[in-house]
């Protein structure tokens, strides 16, 4: 908790498989995978999709907003998986996208919104459910270096609360913001800081 530790590699040496494992996407060949004590390489299905549910946010490089939704439904819709009334799931929503930012675009659809808006609407749907583990894939790999750093700042400011997973082959980034920073090469770490 506290911390952004970052994945640190060049395409092709393991980065998005670990963080895959690291989200119960893909099973370790072999040893396992550890996450707040639960072995969730032993879990079903169904037991990694509620412990997913529960404890662990993704951000994308892509974004992966859905494109006729507002902000406001993108962000809204982990809720609604959880059975919350839409009520209160769009009272979530709204909290969190006015803390990163995007107050003012809750109806604005993806279209409508900057490559560094869409990202924070993408952490806003990561952060509402409030989870333990963030793990982010690249989220500054479609950005301008300035829009980066607000991302990064944001990334950093919600880390107080949780513990973010970022996986990045930007060198510069990783020591600016890391708290940790583990090299990888060829599936093998070959640094841990």
């Amino acid at each position: 908790k506290g911390q952004i530790c970052c994945i640190l590699g060049t395409s092709g040496s393991g980065k998005s498989t670990l963080l895959n494992q690291l989200a119960g996407l893909e099973k370790p060949s072999k040893g396992r995978v550890l996450i707040g004590g639960v072995n969730i390489s032993t879990l079903s299905e169904g037991q990694l999709a509620k412990f997913r549910q529960k404890n662990v946010g993704f951000i994308f490089q892509s974004y992966n907003l859905l494109q006729s939704y507002s902000a406001l439904e993108n962000v809204a819709m982990p809720l609604m998986f959880r059975g919350i009334p839409k009520s209160i799931r769009n009272r979530g929503a709204k909290k969190i996208l006015k803390q990163v930012g995007l107050g003012g675009r809750t109806r604005h659809k993806p279209s409508q919104m900057s490559g560094g808006q869409q990202q924070r609407c993408a952490i806003a749907r990561a952060l509402v459910k409030n989870p333990k583990l963030l793990l982010c894939d690249e989220p500054t790999g479609a950005l301008d270096s300035d829009t980066s750093i607000q991302v990064m700042d944001l990334l950093k400011e919600v880390a107080k609360d949780r513990l973010v997973v970022m996986v990045t082959h930007n060198p510069e980034l990783a020591e600016l913001y890391a708290t940790r920073i583990v090299n990888l090469r060829d599936g093998k770490i070959r640094s841990d800081t």
